[in-house]
């Protein structure tokens, strides 16, 4: 089966479930069919890398195939964390931005950059860093919600899609979970990185390094805060979204500067 026609069964799917979890919980059921679509859009994504994996003889780390994959590793963390946590409503915001990655990828191919070029150390910096870039973009998309909830809650009378989330204290705690996972992925990433890259200046990695580090510094002081002092609802949600717009821009910025931009000048 051509990969061009799972790409376009993926990206309606994630359409669709998108669709159906807002017509889900306007209508106040129990359907399961958006998580059944969802599941159906994440294993015809992973078909599609699969096959481009195969006809290439290695995955194409180029700017949109990585946020390709990332937003595929983002939607198989979520649906997994779904099946014991109450968080499905993240697939409104997740769904279509993984159709939109997906649908940029097969639009614009770019010049192949593959995973096999490196040695397995380097290979699993790489890998452990989109992992934990994975867990960190749910976290902050968990934040903005948690916010929404919390302003909703304070101000106005709660909508039905408010009064239908989880109470403040469970999606405060989810979002410590899922920091407190993605902190751990990251800094495997950042000491693997620290052995394995002979020379940052050389590879025009010292601005990524300096953000990734700034990124860790933020969301680990934040864990420690939470422990020791408590530290929540704003305070939490600020912290967490400063550290991964510094993770945003270390990852992509970084990419985009290097293989949209200097190569084109």
């Amino acid at each position: 089966m051509n990969a061009t026609i799972f790409a376009a069964l993926s990206i309606c799917a994630y359409l669709g479930s998108a669709l159906l979890i807002i017509r889900k919980f306007h209508r106040g059921d129990d359907n399961r069919a958006p998580l059944y679509l969802a599941w159906a859009a994440a294993c015809a994504h992973f078909a599609y890398i699969a096959i481009n994996f195969h006809n290439e003889n290695g995955f194409n780390f180029s700017f949109v195939s990585t946020a390709s994959l990332i937003s595929l590793i983002v939607v198989l963390l979520l649906l997994i964390a779904i099946l014991s946590k109450p968080i499905e409503k993240l697939g409104i915001a997740i769904f279509p931005v993984a159709a939109i990655m997906l649908g940029l990828e097969l639009s614009f191919p770019e010049q192949l950059r593959p995973l096999h070029n490196h040695n397995w150390q380097m290979s699993i910096h790489v890998l452990t860093s989109i992992i934990a870039f994975s867990l960190l973009n749910i976290a902050a998309l968990q934040s903005i919600l948690l916010a929404v909830q919390d302003q909703q809650l304070k101000s106005h009378p709660p909508k039905r899609f408010i009064l239908s989330l989880p109470p403040l204290q469970t999606m405060e705690s989810l979002l410590f979970q899922m920091l407190g996972t993605g902190v751990g992925f990251l800094t495997i990433s950042l000491i693997s990185g620290f052995i394995f890259i002979e020379d940052l200046f050389a590879q025009h990695l010292v601005h990524k390094t300096v953000l990734s580090i700034l990124a860790w510094v933020i969301f680990s002081g934040l864990l420690i805060g939470r422990s020791r002092y408590g530290w929540r609802g704003r305070t939490a949600i600020k912290w967490t979204l400063i550290g991964f717009v510094s993770l945003l821009l270390a990852y992509f910025g970084s990419k985009l500067v290097l293989e949209l931009i200097l190569n084109r000048t």
